[in-house]
């Protein structure tokens, strides 16, 4: 069902948006796995997740050729293969900066595991919340960072703290060698270029619906 070459050895630069998009096709592969559906059109992903046939056609071509023409994909292949490209087939080290409100809820969210995110420690600098744990997961002393990290790895970290001192826990995430960070913090942060920072900005998100309720037809 499927015809599929090898995804390309070095891939060099892929939007952000393409990247979204795949992340969204497979939820809905997934979606149809477990209703037991065995293949699916560029059509129907392209329906669920909002775009054209042609634009899913264009993002799968930048990993190797996917499908054949009139019969669709495999879906538990393309999942599969939609796994491998983001990078879900291994584990990844998280550790999460501020045990406030959005760091003890991203610590007590399940679904991190089921997508191959093990959370490893939550940091905070009040000593009133060190110690304590959120569902199995120990928030610890700041001061122990750059030790932890040496001994434990991380590969990911994300701070989740106000915006006042912000660059500063991002600069030593950097001295650690970590290199992608999830940033909450509601400002702009400055990183190496070796060092792939990803905002978060709620307030953005909810001007982004504002602007679509404002200029409904």
């Amino acid at each position: 069902m499927k015809e599929f070459t090898s995804h390309a050895p070095a891939v060099k630069r892929i939007a952000e948006s393409t990247v979204r998009r795949l992340s969204i096709y497979l939820r809905f592969l997934e979606e149809f796995e477990g209703r037991g559906l065995s293949t699916v059109s560029s059509e129907e992903l392209a329906r669920r997740g909002g775009t054209t046939s042609a634009q899913v056609r264009k993002d799968l071509s930048f990993f190797g050729s996917f499908g054949k023409r009139g019969l669709g994909y495999s879906v538990p292949e393309l999942s599969a293969s939609l796994r491998e490209i983001l990078g879900l087939e291994k584990e990844w080290r998280v550790v999460i900066i501020g045990a406030g409100k959005i760091g003890a809820a991203l610590a007590q969210y399940r679904g991190f595991r089921q997508r191959g995110f093990n959370i490893l420690a939550v940091y905070d600098t009040n000593p009133e919340k060190i110690g304590r744990m959120l569902e199995g997961i120990e928030i610890r002393d700041m001061r122990r960072f750059e030790a932890d990290v040496k001994a434990e790895h991380p590969e990911i970290a994300v701070i989740a703290i106000p915006g006042e001192g912000a660059q500063e826990v991002l600069d030593r995430i950097v001295r650690t060698g970590i290199k992608a960070v999830l940033n909450f913090a509601p400002v702009q942060l400055h990183a190496p270029a070796d060092v792939t920072v990803k905002a978060v900005n709620m307030a953005m998100e909810l001007e982004g619906l504002s602007f679509a309720l404002t200029n409904r037809e």
